[in-house]
């Protein structure tokens, strides 16, 4: 173990070097998923309606992330396979980005059509941002890795909720800008990815990948029957537990800031902050929780924190029915479930840190982009079909208890049967493990 941690170490800059573009996604994805839907309620009322609104970038990443992914796979320039999309599509997300805001001011159509142009380029770079990773780093190392990568996705997830977030309760009236009220932290952010993306393109040197150019690759479609078809199972059932936590996951998240100001009383500047707390636990465990999948391993690692995440959603559930009734309302169930989201961002971080490294561990260097868009195919498509489940799971709750404290209930009931789901089906796993052999079967 001793040996493994020393030379894990030769890697651990380039590997921080890399976690900028996962940093830029912790940035934009939590202040996205928080106030996209309070955008969206100035003109729609209906959560299930909001909720299918929110899918339509997700339907955009389903098919495009396997796509580039594969794309920047057969790509080579004298700057790498990967950067050549990181370099054009992260500035021009950033871009996108910072108008969200101006968008929502102007109109449904306007903020729909900035919500599909900035999908179409952050979708398309998630693909090479992520594989920049097992591109360079030995499959024995990947899980403290993938930590080192989520940690600094988890710095972005911070500065994003816990700094920038605040800044929508800020009132004033800037030269160009004009009044800032729920408006600055989408530029801000902004700037934030292209610095990210300088600091990648000048320090992040992709190896030489000529030796493999002349591979065989297998088509797309060939390739993902194929990896159904093995006869060992095992990144199936990746795939289904993760399509089951991520569901889990995604149909709460999407509604944590409306939550939090329509039952706990939050002001918009405090909406993001169940993101953010869970983001700090999240930075500061990832990297030990690589370490400790190395020791017990990741299938072990990832059940003992689903069992975790349900207990703690389980509590949520709980604290909804009877929190009114016992007196636990206003600020003090404010912080305990902003204590709660702290525990469970060390949880939830464990399972993503070591879930993608059990399929890159399957994949060889040719396929690592096929591993890598299968995974967020089916985390995608969680992100596609929960959303509207769960609001119209609100609204259903809407019918029968108008009142805000019981509105969500049913959100964190439903989490918790995805989650019990996940940890059986993630029982069948059998590979993944590091030290284990890269799956040679995938051919058509």
């Amino acid at each position: 173990m001793t040996v493994k941690k020393e030379g894990f170490r030769r890697y651990m800059g380039l590997t921080f070097l890399i976690g900028f573009g996962f940093f830029t996604m912790g940035l934009m994805d939590p202040l996205y998923d928080t106030y996209l839907p309070a955008f969206l309620g100035r003109y729609i009322s209906s959560k299930t309606l909001v909720g299918a609104v929110m899918t339509l970038d997700n339907v955009l990443q389903l098919f495009l992330i396997p796509i580039v992914a594969v794309w920047s796979d057969r790509t080579r320039t004298r700057i790498g396979r990967r950067m050549p999309f990181i370099l054009v599509m992260l500035p021009a997300s950033a871009v996108f980005f910072g108008l969200i805001p101006w968008s929502a001011g102007v109109s449904l159509g306007a903020l729909i059509t900035m919500i599909f142009l900035l999908n179409l380029f952050k979708t398309s770079v998630r693909g090479p941002v992520v594989a920049l990773m097992p591109d360079t780093i030995p499959g024995e190392f990947r899980s403290e890795a993938n930590g080192v990568i989520n940690t600094m996705g988890g710095v972005g997830t911070i500065i994003g909720t816990l700094a920038l977030a605040r800044l929508m309760d800020l009132d004033v009236v800037l030269p160009i800008i004009g009044r800032t009220k729920d408006m600055l932290p989408f530029p801000i952010a902004g700037v934030f990815v292209i610095l990210a993306v300088f600091v990648l393109f000048f320090f992040v040197h992709e190896r030489n990948h000529d030796g493999e150019k002349l591979e065989e690759r297998v088509p797309v479609i060939a390739s993902i029957k194929a990896v159904v078809a093995q006869e060992d199972k095992s990144a199936l059932y990746i795939l289904v537990s993760l399509f089951l936590w991520f569901s889990a996951h995604a149909g709460v998240v999407l509604f944590l800031g409306l939550y939090v100001r329509d039952v706990l009383g939050a002001s918009s500047g405090q909406m993001a902050l169940p993101q953010g707390v869970a983001g700090i636990s999240y930075a500061l465990t990832a990297i030990p929780m690589g370490y400790i999948a190395h020791k017990y391993g990741r299938r072990t690692t990832i059940r003992a924190c689903l069992v975790g995440l349900f207990t703690l959603t389980a509590l949520f559930t709980l604290i909804n029915l009877l929190g009114p009734s016992i007196g636990l309302t206003g600020a003090p169930a404010f912080y305990l479930f902003m204590g709660m989201m702290l525990v469970y961002g060390v949880f939830w971080g464990s399972v993503i840190t070591n879930s993608f490294p059990m399929l890159w561990q399957m994949s060889t260097f040719g396929n690592i982009g096929i591993f890598t868009g299968l995974y967020y195919t089916f985390s995608q498509a969680a992100n596609i079909l929960a959303p509207p489940i769960t609001g119209l799971i609100i609204d259903l709750t809407m019918l029968f208890k108008p009142a805000p404290e019981y509105q969500y209930t049913g959100i964190f009931a439903f989490a918790c049967v995805l989650q019990v789901a996940a940890f059986f089906v993630m029982a069948k796993v059998r590979k993944g493990e590091p030290g284990d052999a890269a799956d040679e079967e995938v051919k058509a």
